[in-house]
């Protein structure tokens, strides 16, 4: 029996951050299906297992307790999971990171899909796609990141943090091999930890069941198509 059961959409994207933490700290989960996402969210709210919005959504079994929005359910898993760094000053920047990666997938798919990618928008975001991978190199540089060795905000072992950055950045250049490419060139240590972190058995499991499950979808919809069209990646 899984110890979570997580309600979000047949993609990777936002989702993965949660599955990701939830495979490296070996913990199973079941994951609640289109429909059943569908249904909760046109319930009454007083039926809802936490008043949200729309997924991910967790449900700690084991606790009793449900939890909604990314970042909220990192903190949480984090916490009693004993994920988190021990000092307060790490645990924010730790926090920092998952805020800035949620707001980068929200950047990559224009809010939602409030509108769609041209060519025009394409080239005018590019330079600010590469200020956001500047701040996970600049991140790793303060904190001790080199090429071969050590996490984004220091340590022994890989942290949240560390998950969550390998999460954003290989599931993204996976699909869009372009954004790989810009990352090596942009922030090439932040890119190596990527690799490194990403490659680690419990991740590397979840990309591949990820590409088995999902095949190349990444958020899907117009804005995906769109997205592929002025990247010129394959659907």
């Amino acid at each position: 029996m899984s110890d979570y059961e997580l309600y979000y959409w047949s993609v990777p994207f936002r989702g993965q951050f949660v599955r990701a933490v939830l495979a490296h700290a070996g913990k199973s989960w079941s994951e609640a299906g289109d429909v059943a996402i569908s249904d909760l969210m046109g319930a009454p709210v007083k039926r809802m297992p936490v008043p949200f919005m729309g997924p991910p959504l967790l449900v700690d079994k084991k606790a009793g307790f449900a939890i909604a929005e990314m970042p909220a359910i990192i903190l949480y898993l984090g916490e009693t999971l004993d994920l988190l760094p021990k000092t307060l000053p790490l645990r924010a920047m730790t926090m920092k990171i998952v805020n800035d990666a949620n707001d980068v997938i929200d950047e990559l798919t224009l809010d939602g899909g409030r509108e769609m990618w041209t060519e025009k928008r394409w080239q005018d975001f590019v330079p600010r796609l590469k200020k956001w991978m500047a701040l996970w190199e600049e991140t790793g540089e303060r904190h001790g990141l080199m090429a071969d060795s050590g996490y984004l905000l220091g340590g022994e072992h890989p942290g949240i943090a560390d998950v969550v950055t390998a999460t954003l950045w290989s599931t993204m250049a996976d699909r869009f091999p372009i954004i790989g490419t810009i990352l090596g060139e942009s922030a090439p240590k932040a890119a190596a930890l990527t690799r490194r972190i990403a490659a680690l058995p419990p991740l590397a499991k979840l990309a591949a069941k990820a590409r088995e499950d999902y095949g190349n979808a990444y958020c899907g919809g117009r804005i995906e198509a769109s997205l592929r069209k002025v990247l010129g990646a394959q659907t």
